[in-house]
């Protein structure tokens, strides 16, 4: 009989189940509700932007963009954006890495509070520029939000279909922070061109998450 061979656990198996706090929440400014960018506007100068300048973003454009993403806008914690059965299985998170009054880091944004839950500190915008097969862009943006889906949390509900809604889901924030940034001034850029391997071992993501999209944004040329 041959030797038993010890297996090592998966490396996705011994993730987190969730990044976890390792401070006390950050409230971020109030979104404003309104404003003179209409609509046709936006559209009209929506552009995907690969160069951005090396130039702090705000932190209130940091929070409206991530109002415009998941922003709670009414009653039972409806939102910004349309979710299958409203179960809202993508998790945002900030990867900060030059926005004014907030240190570089991974944060996951916490619609209900409007707030930012630091998960990890330090710049992480080389990892992920590596992750995304080396785009630039990744590392010049001032500010990235990882919309990261849980798959199985859908699936309960929808079965087969669960994939494609959450990725329908994905696309609809990805444009509600598009046209934030196009009525803000600033570039954006929705990624898809990374692996999901290197983007989730850059920023420790837990095991049942799985990294959908990419949105950079920064103050363009």
């Amino acid at each position: 009989m041959g030797r038993k061979v010890m297996s090592l656990p998966d490396p996705v198996a011994v993730r987190p189940a969730m990044l976890r706090a390792v401070a006390p929440p950050i409230r971020l400014p109030d979104p404003t509700l309104d404003s003179s960018s209409s609509l046709e506007r936006c559209l009209r100068n929506r552009r995907s932007c690969r160069d951005f300048r090396n130039v702090p973003m705000p932190l209130r454009d940091a929070s409206q963009l991530l109002w415009a993403a998941q922003g709670i806008t009414g009653l039972g914690g409806l939102r910004t954006a349309p979710s299958p059965g409203a179960l809202y299985a993508i998790r945002p998170y900030l990867i900060a890495g030059n926005i004014a009054g907030l240190a570089p880091g991974i944060y996951r944004f916490d619609a209900e509070g409007h707030e930012l839950l630091l998960a990890s500190t330090g710049d992480f915008r080389r990892q992920l520029r590596e992750a995304a097969g080396g785009q630039l862009c990744v590392e010049q943006a001032a500010f990235i939000l990882l919309l990261a889906a849980n798959y199985g949390r859908v699936a309960r509900e929808y079965g087969a279909r669960a994939e494609r809604l959450v990725h329908i889901e994905a696309g609809h924030i990805a444009q509600n922070v598009c046209l934030e940034a196009a009525a803000l001034g600033l570039g954006v850029i929705g990624l898809g061109a990374f692996s999901d391997a290197e983007v989730k071992e850059a920023i420790n993501l837990p095991m049942r998450e799985e990294p959908v999209y990419l949105i950079a944004s920064g103050w363009k040329f």
